[in-house]
């Protein structure tokens, strides 16, 4: 019998994944990026377009939970130290940025004969960027944590936080707002004070040792189901108290940063973030009205001109000014020149507040839409630019490709051989990264002053975001061989490029370990046991150049039966080893040495 009705979404959530599936895959071959293939898609299923979807405005509160998760995972590749050392760029950089570009187009609206008011809100309305729009560009370019990519991050930052006092004078502007007395205002900050120490607290303090016991079960759907909790429970209590739900994310993703259980909680949250990312700019997509475009298709493309103009120039002058060069300055005018998620939030109040009409809104929504769609073009067209120019021979500082390496160590185990293994690296002062599934030798890593990170290394996602697709080197240094082989197989398909040095736990594993093809590849007890046997002949009276002839012996025995192995079984090259009575044993060894000359 047939169901009698479709259960609800049903079919717009099948029009949303075949629309993505053909538009995204074709911007992405296109060069353009996958934000553009969202909104592309948007605009194609949506109301003003072939009309499969009616309207992209139930989507969007559900979608903007993709933003949420973003900032709670952007948090988490964030630790408060790091965040501390960025406060020049937030504070500073940002803070410029706003004012300034807010105030010029103030002024260009008023030259234009608009009111005060309008000009005001949608002046600096449009000096906000799109925080999910320019990160998913960096992400994709592999370039959010470099320089300029770690200077735009700041710039945004504070473009979410200035959205607040922006609020704030939506309800100024209004011809009705109320006039608050100093102890509604006093009861205002205490509250707002109160959540985010509530949000420090739980995060600093009991979030760690929570995620501990998630993990010595084993659960992960636990750990996700814990993971969302985290980042959705600071965003709903921001938003209760009238500060961004984005906001509060991002704070709980920053206190979890320093926790050793980062790389797998931004690993579990990946796929539903990218989802509802993807959901929100299809929505953002089918709000772009044709037939007002092209009703004001002239004031439009004008006020895309000009917003693209003035905030490129202003970025690039405000980077170069705080000591950027010319090359940063000019890659962040092109990731950040676009109009951002918050205006749509700011007008929409404008409009409740009787500020402007709701066409005037529409007119800046469309704005602001088709700044996002030209930035990805923008940034494209510089890196044609600039690979141009190389093909001739010319080095431009002005203009140079989106292309960064930041190479670093992952090494996969921290027991006893991964700790002696991360001395060596970080002697040399090297970055490296290590992932552990043992709560217990976690926790005591870190009490000895090591950062090491809870990561399951079967998972590619795990591994990719612990860096295992940047790193120049992969230390596998786990004790349970067929994790190891899983883990190998898997590092083999998904990122081939890193050197690959692995740990073997007897010579049957180094056969398979050679016959996978890793780089490199050691018995656990290798180098200990020719320690252990010259320490043995020395305190029994063998002169040392002796016992380094038979150490070179040995060595080369096991070399020659690990090749005959390879070809031949396990069992092959047996008369490779030491076998004689001990009273013919020199004559053997001294005969060996003799042959090997």
């Amino acid at each position: 019998m047939a169901a009698e009705g479709a259960p609800p979404f049903l079919t717009e959530a099948i029009v949303f994944l075949a629309a993505t599936v053909i538009a995204v895959p074709l911007a992405k071959r296109l060069g353009v990026g996958s934000v553009v293939g969202y909104l592309a898609a948007g605009v194609v299923i949506g109301p003003f377009g072939l009309g499969f979807l009616q309207s992209g405005e139930e989507v969007l509160p559900v979608a903007e939970l993709g933003i949420v998760l973003l900032l709670f995972v952007i948090g988490l590749e964030l630790e408060p130290e790091r965040l501390w050392r960025m406060k020049r760029d937030i504070f500073g950089l940002g803070s410029a940025q706003v004012l300034i570009t807010g105030s010029i187009l103030y002024s260009i609206g008023r030259h234009l004969g608009f009111d005060q008011k309008l000009s005001l809100v949608a002046g600096f309305g449009l000096a906000l960027s799109s925080t999910a729009f320019a990160i998913q560009l960096l992400q994709e370019r592999g370039q959010l944590s470099s320089p300029y990519g770690r200077r735009a991050f700041g710039i945004l930052l504070l473009q979410d936080i200035s959205i607040v006092p922006l609020l704030a004078m939506i309800g100024l502007l209004s011809s009705d707002h109320e006039t608050f007395s100093r102890n509604d205002v006093l009861r205002e900050v205490g509250v707002v004070v109160s959540a985010i120490g509530a949000v420090v607290i739980v995060g600093r303090y009991l979030a760690s040792p929570f995620f501990s016991f998630l993990a010595g079960s084993r659960a992960r759907e636990v750990m996700l189901t814990a993971a969302l909790l985290m980042a959705l429970g600071s965003a709903g209590l921001m938003h209760a108290v009238g500060l961004s739900m984005a906001l509060g994310a991002f704070l709980a993703g920053v206190l979890l940063a320093e926790t050793s259980f980062k790389h797998t909680l931004e690993a579990d949250i990946e796929p539903f973030r990218s989802l509802l990312m993807g959901l929100f700019f299809v929505a953002v997509g089918m709000s772009l009205d044709f037939y007002l475009l092209w009703n004001n298709l002239g004031i439009i493309l004008i006020g895309v001109v000009i917003v693209m103009f003035v905030k490129g120039l202003c970025l690039w002058a405000l980077t170069r000014v705080s000591g950027s060069d010319n090359s940063d300055a000019v890659r962040v005018a092109v990731t950040l020149p676009q109009g951002g998620e918050f205006a749509f939030v700011l007008f929409t109040a404008a409009v409740s507040a009787g500020i402007f009409s709701y066409q005037i809104s529409n007119q800046l929504n469309s704005i602001v839409i088709l700044t996002m769609l030209m930035t990805p073009l923008l940034g494209l067209a510089v890196d044609r630019i600039a690979e141009a120019l190389k093909a001739h021979g010319v080095e431009n500082p002005m203009i140079e490709t989106f292309e960064d390496a930041t190479p670093t160590v992952l090494v996969v185990g921290f027991g006893r051989f991964g700790m002696m293994v991360a001395q060596f690296l970080t002697s040399e002062g090297l970055e490296v990264r290590a992932i552990d599934n043992s709560p217990s030798r976690i926790a005591q890593a870190r009490k000895l002053g090591y950062r090491i990170y809870y990561g399951d290394a079967t998972r590619a996602d795990v591994l990719a975001t612990a860096g295992a697709g940047k790193a120049a080197l992969i230390a596998m240094c786990i004790e349970n061989d067929k994790i190891m082989s899983n883990s190998i197989d898997l590092i083999k398909e998904q990122f081939p490029d890193p050197l690959l040095f692995c740990r073997a736990t007897d010579r049957m594993h180094v056969l398979e370990l050679q016959q996978k093809g890793v780089d490199f590849q050691i018995r656990e007890t290798f180098e200990s046991s020719i320690a252990f046997g010259r320490a043995a002949l020395y305190d029994l009276g063998v002169p040392t150049d002796r016992i380094d002839q038979i150490e070179e012996d040995v060595r080369r025995r096991d070399d020659e039966r690990l090749e005959l192995q390879l070809k031949d079984g396990f069992y092959a090259g047996s008369e490779k080893l030491h076998s004689v009575t001990p009273r013919n044993m020199r004559q053997e060894i001294a005969k060996s040495l003799d042959a090997s000359e």
